[in-house]
C-alpha cells in the first residue's frame, strides 16, 4: 500500500472530484484523477488504482439513474467504444500517454472554447457517424488514461439532454467501458497487491462523492448545468495539454 502522505493529499481530492463528475455534475473533471495522481506516482500505477474505484462509482450511478438513459445514443456509442478499447490494448506498447493527452486536450479545449466564445447553444440530435467516431475515441482514451469524458462530451453536450438523462447515459456508457477494461488491465499487471491495498483505503470516498454528484445534478437548472460541464471540460483539457507539453518538450 502507498504510505506517502503527499499521494493522499492529491488522491483524496482526485477521488472526490471523480465522484462528483461521475454523478453527473462536473463532467470531465473526473479526468483529472490520473493526471493529479501522476504528480506523485506513475500514470500507469494511477490508472490501475483508479479503475476499481471507477467501477464502484459506476455501480452506484447505475442504481441512482436506473431507467434514465438515451437508448439511441448508447446503441451508437458503445460498440464504437469497444473497438476503441481493443485498439488501446493492441497499441499499449506503442502509443505514449503524452500524445493521447495532447490530442484529447486539444479537441476538448477547442470544443469548450467555442462554446464560451460564440455562446452558440444549438441543439443537435444523435448522429451515427459522429457518435461512432467519438465513441471509438472515448474508448481508446479511456483505456489509455481514463480520459474518455472529453470525447464523450464533444458528442453528447450539443444534444442538451435533460440533466439526469445525460448523466444516466454517461453512467451506463462508462460502466460498460470500465468493466471491459478489467481484462486487459489485469493482463497488463495493473492489479497488484500494493495497488489494491491503496484502493481499499480510497474506495470509501466513492459512494459519498458519487451521491453528492447525483444530488447536485438533479437540482441544478439545465443552463447552469451545461455551463458547468463546458467549464469543467475547458479546465481538464487545458491541464491535459499542459501535462503533455511538459513531457514532450
Amino acid at each position: 500500500m502507498i504510505s506517502d502522505p503527499a499521494f493522499y493529499a492529491v488522491a483524496i481530492p482526485a477521488v472526490v472530484l471523480t465522484g462528483l463528475a461521475k454523478g453527473g455534475f462536473l463532467g470531465a473533471l473526473g479526468g483529472l484523477a490520473v493526471p493529479l495522481m501522476s504528480l506523485v506516482i506513475s500514470p500507469i500505477e494511477a490508472a490501475g488504482i483508479m479503475l476499481p474505484i471507477l467501477i464502484a462509482m459506476d455501480m452506484i450511478g447505475l442504481y441512482a439513474y436506473r431507467g434514465e438513459f438515451h437508448r439511441v445514443n448508447l446503441t451508437i456509442l458503445l460498440p464504437a467504444a469497444l473497438v476503441g478499447i481493443a485498439l488501446g490494448w493492441a497499441t499499449a506498447a506503442y502509443v505514449t500517454e503524452a500524445h493521447v493527452r495532447l490530442i484529447v486536450g486539444l479537441v476538448g479545449f477547442i470544443f469548450a472554447a467555442r462554446y464560451w466564445l460564440t455562446r452558440a447553444h444549438r441543439t443537435a440530435g444523435p448522429d451515427r457517424l459522429k457518435g461512432t467516431f467519438w465513441g471509438m475515441i472515448a474508448g481508446f482514451t479511456s483505456f489509455v488514461s481514463h480520459t474518455g469524458a472529453p470525447p464523450f462530451q464533444v458528442y453528447m453536450l450539443p444534444q442538451r439532454l435533460p440533466n439526469a438523462l445525460y448523466a444516466g447515459t454517461a453512467v451506463i456508457f462508462f460502466a460498460v467501458v470500465n468493466l471491459v477494461k478489467v481484462i486487459p488491465y489485469a493482463a497488463l499487471g495493473q492489479f497488484n497487491a500494493a495497488n489494491l491495498s491503496t484502493v481499499a483505503v480510497l474506495i470509501p470516498l466513492a459512494p459519498i462523492a458519487m451521491l453528492a454528484g447525483v444530488w447536485l445534478t438533479r437540482r441544478v437548472p439545465q443552463d447552469p448545468f451545461y455551463a458547468i460541464l463546458h467549464a469543467a471540460l475547458l479546465i481538464v483539457s487545458g491541464k491535459l495539454i499542459y501535462d503533455a507539453v511538459n513531457v514532450l518538450l
